[in-house]
Order: structure tokens, then C-alpha cells, then sequence
């Protein structure tokens, strides 16, 4: 028989810094999961991603307090934030450009989020891309 699920918790971890203290300890200790066997199996998970990545992790806590997790793939931003050189979001969208991002970075970014985008085509995750770029103040070049 499956195991009952008691709980979802949605976090985001950097890649290999999972440690308990809060948001994990807080969120984890509260469904009664063993927080340091969670920071130790997410840290070999993700060992082989840049150190400090965001990493999005949905973790599936069952009622014998045993867990089961899915990391996903960095946040949109991450990546704009990356291939632009910039530290920050524009602060007032649509005055400000803050950055510029290529239509080839557009089409690598659209590439590694299409497990996770809700699309069946590289053109409609280019479109999610260039739509979350505007909004963060950045310009789409050729």
C-alpha cells in the first residue's frame, strides 16, 4: 500500500548550502522530517550545480515522517540576471532598462527551463522568457 501523504513544503535552497537553519529548519521541523538527512541528501543532489544557485525543491513528507524530494530548475530570473550582468530587477517596470539580453541567450534560457515551463515548443518558452525579461526591465536585441 502507498504511503499517505501528510504534507507538501516548497522551498528555495542553494545548490550544495542546504543547512538547518531557517527557512529549512522551520519549514521541515514542523512535518517532523529529519532535517539533517534532508540538508545531506539535497547537498549530494545538487553538488555537481554552481555552488549557491537557487534552487527550487518540493519535498513530499508522508505520515511515517520519511520524505521524498524534487529538485526543479532555477528561477527565470536567475538565469536574466546572469546572462545581463546585473545584480537587481528594474526598480519602476516599463521606465527603466536596467539591461540587455541576445535572442540566442533568450533561446538557451527558454531551453533549460522547458522541463518546468507548461509549453510544448522552444518559441513558446522564448516567448515566457522574453515576457519575464520585460518585466524585470531588461531589452531583448538581436
Amino acid at each position: 500500500m502507498a504511503k499517505k501523504i501528510q504534507a507538501y513544503v516548497k522551498l528555495q535552497v542553494p545548490a550544495g548550502k542546504a543547512n538547518p537553519s531557517p527557512p529549512i529548519g522551520p519549514a521541515l521541523g514542523q512535518q517532523g522530517v529529519n532535517i539533517m538527512e534532508f540538508c545531506k541528501q539535497f547537498n549530494a543532489r545538487t553538488q555537481k550545480m554552481e555552488a549557491g544557485m537557487p534552487i527550487p525543491v518540493v519535498i513530499t513528507v508522508f505520515q511515517d515522517r520519511s520524505f521524498t524530494f524534487i529538485t526543479k530548475t532555477p528561477p527565470m530570473t536567475y538565469f536574466l540576471k546572469k546572462a545581463a550582468g546585473i545584480e537587481s530587477g528594474a526598480k519602476t517596470v516599463g521606465t527603466q532598462i536596467v539591461g540587455k539580453v541576445t535572442k540566442k541567450q533568450v533561446e538557451e534560457i527558454a531551453k533549460q527551463k522547458m522541463p518546468d515551463l507548461n509549453c510544448d515548443t522552444v518559441e513558446s518558452a522564448m516567448a515566457q522568457v522574453v515576457g519575464s525579461a520585460r518585466s524585470m526591465g531588461l531589452q531583448v536585441v538581436e
